[in-house]
């Protein structure tokens, strides 16, 4: 794992899952105005009328999934929540780390209606593209947490340890190790998430696991786009599949610093997994006979 992979002048590290959040919004960024082209009876135009939307989208995602990890850690009752509480201005430290997607989530869908809303754009219209596009850029973004170690799974019990990556992963071991500046000899990579218990032991690797999740989601998106009944109802299957995936996938899951909750059956990405997968089929069914033509200029 390379949770690092350069430092600067004056020593400023360029780390690797910033890095590729940053390739994961360009990414998405260019899909986004690619299927806006796509779709749209002026291209050139409505490019350039949605060009907004990403910039505001990034700046809720960041936001959203900032502000829901801080509430979780207060809520959980945690050193890192009291610290919040106590100073609140080390909630701006956001390159320390803590972030978690279902905000980010949220706040993406809510930076982006405030600019869908200021440009006249069709909301629904905009948020099942900007989504499709969002899974795109979430598929990078997730290799990230492969590199620095963030969101890894459990330990593989003996019998299934032989099975290759990307179902399994072998965290590294460094021998003899290092010494960092509390005088303890740590054997992962400096600024690996992995957590040094888990060194050298075989886990689920659940980061490709929702990288590949995020690219067949966005895939399903590009395929129904052409096929939707109604603007927002290739939202609704993304959330309504991305939800019972990441539920599943939390299952594996071996960092429980997002929370665990009723005596530690769910993590918190399972209740909201629960609560907006719940909302998406409600009003899958809902509308399931409705049949509406695409807005003025779109397609």
């Amino acid at each position: 794992m390379h949770p690092v992979l350069f430092e600067l002048p004056f020593g400023f590290p360029v780390r690797s899952f910033g890095v590729m959040l940053a390739a994961g919004f360009l990414l998405a960024s260019w899909i986004f105005s690619r299927l806006v082209a796509r779709h749209s009876q002026d291209p050139e135009g409505d490019v350039a009328r949605y060009g907004a939307i990403p910039v505001w989208v990034l700046i809720g995602i960041v936001v959203g999934a900032r502000l829901m990890y801080v509430l979780v850690e207060v809520l959980k009752g945690s050193l890192t929540g009291q610290e919040y509480l106590s100073s609140p201005l080390t909630i701006l430290k956001i390159w320390e780390g803590g972030l978690v997607m279902y905000g980010g989530l949220f706040g993406g869908l809510l930076g982006g209606w405030w600019c869908a809303r200021k440009h006249q754009i069709p909301l629904w219209h905009g948020t099942d593209i900007g989504l499709t596009a969002g899974w795109f850029g979430l598929a990078v973004g997730r290799i990230g947490c492969l590199l620095v170690g963030d969101d890894y799974g459990k330990v593989v019990p003996e019998r299934w340890r032989h099975l290759p990556f990307p179902i399994t992963l072998r965290v590294p071991y460094l021998d003899p190790g290092w010494v960092d500046e509390t005088g303890i000899t740590r054997h992962l990579p400096e600024h690996s998430l992995f957590g040094e218990e888990n060194a050298g032991k075989v886990l689920w690797a659940t980061q490709p696991w929702m990288a590949i999740n995020a690219l067949l989601i966005a895939l399903l998106g590009v395929w129904l786009l052409k096929r939707r009944a109604y603007p927002g109802q290739v939202a609704l299957v993304i959330v309504l599949v991305y939800s019972i995936t990441r539920f599943v996938i939390e299952m594996f899951r071996g960092d429980e610093v997002r929370g665990k909750w009723f005596s530690e059956s769910l993590s918190t990405s399972q209740i909201v997994s629960i609560a907006a997968g719940l909302v998406s089929l409600f009003l899958l069914v809902r509308w399931r006979k409705l049949r509406v033509a695409p807005p003025p200029g779109v397609k």
